[in-house]
């Protein structure tokens, strides 16, 4: 990956989509009407919020930078931010194009519920979801941990400020009988988790990400790592009331595990602003779905065409739907 994907034209992607939002969303390069329910803009150049350093979004995004400038010849970088909330409300403000999110997370933007209460985000669409984003509640062998129970009383971290995790952790407490009142509650990312584990400031951290997730594997690298599982029972009953989760287990060989661990996942997706051309979006959906060759993360292999639409609770923007359309007859 060169450096200027992270580097000057990150300014760059911004002054253009602020030179978007002035302009109502249109440029010189405008191709026409676009789709039916699509927009019409061509920009000059792409930003992609991903999340924090050491998650699964960051690396995954500067791969797809590459890949959407290679195939359509747009300059196209790859940002770090604070991950699913703080992306939905960028793209809705302007600040980006594309967005990795969570489905639970951009469903509660379209709907206007938990940390969106109030502000419905109706002008960003989906390209399509990418892999399982597993539910890791992390501690160490020494914190005393085995079970949700185990956490009461315990300082957690439980994700950036409105972040999809923080909102996974709350969910996952409430089905286990707790509040974020029984625990003393840290708002952490992911980095910030990890090096307090490591430093024994918190007994334990709410993670959703793909798995191996960087912060995890780091700290597997200077202390001896657990995974709280979600039992059976409990997975049942969290996706018997949130149907966006499904059941996922995290595999002995992970982070040094001995042996599997079940718990639970939702899914990382792709979305897009509306007013992005159908013709750009189609492009960009054909450049990410068939060159996951070129994605040089344990993730790439989730990423297909098939399961593109599973789990996908807003609307599908046309580009990224004629492109589906086609592929999957």
């Amino acid at each position: 990956m060169t450096n200027k994907k992270f580097g000057l034209f990150a300014a760059m992607a911004l002054a253009g989509s602020v030179f978007l939002a002035g302009c109502g969303g249109e440029t010189a390069t405008d191709s026409g009407e676009g789709g039916e329910g699509g927009g019409s803009a061509n920009p000059e150049f792409l930003s992609i919020l991903t999340g924090g350093t050491t998650g699964t979004y960051y690396p995954l995004g500067g791969a797809m930078a590459t890949i959407i400038e290679n195939e359509t010849g747009i300059d196209t970088t790859a940002e770090s931010s604070q991950a699913s909330a703080a992306n939905m409300t960028a793209l809705a403000d302007g600040g980006a194009q594309i967005a990795f999110v969570q489905t639970d997370t951009a469903y509660y933007a379209a709907e206007g519920t938990n940390m969106f209460e109030g502000e419905v985000i109706d002008t960003v669409s989906a390209i399509g979801a990418l892999y399982p984003e597993t539910v890791q509640l992390v501690t160490t062998a020494n914190a005393g941990i085995a079970s949700f129970e185990d956490l009461k009383g315990k300082k957690v971290s439980v994700g950036a400020p409105g972040s999809g995790t923080y909102i996974n952790a709350e969910q996952l407490l409430e089905i286990h009988g707790m509040t974020m009142e029984d625990v003393e509650a840290q708002n952490l990312d992911f980095a910030e988790s990890q090096e307090s584990l490591q430093a024994g400031q918190i007994d334990a951290a709410f993670i959703t990400a793909g798995t191996p997730t960087g912060a995890v594997e780091s700290l597997s690298a200077t202390a001896d790592v657990d995974i709280v599982p979600v039992t059976e029972e409990k997975a049942k009953e969290l996706i018997e009331k949130y149907p966006y989760y499904t059941n996922d287990t995290i595999k002995s060989g992970t982070y040094g595990l001995t042996e599997d661990v079940p718990t639970v996942s939702v899914l990382a997706m792709l979305v897009v602003q509306d007013e992005i051309s159908e013709d750009l979006v189609y492009d960009i959906t054909k450049a990410i779905y068939e060159n996951t060759d070129q994605i040089q993360h344990a993730k790439a292999d989730f990423i297909k065409a098939e399961t593109a639409l599973d789990g996908i609770g807003i609307d599908v923007h046309p580009g990224a739907q004629k492109y589906f359309d086609e592929v999957n007859k």
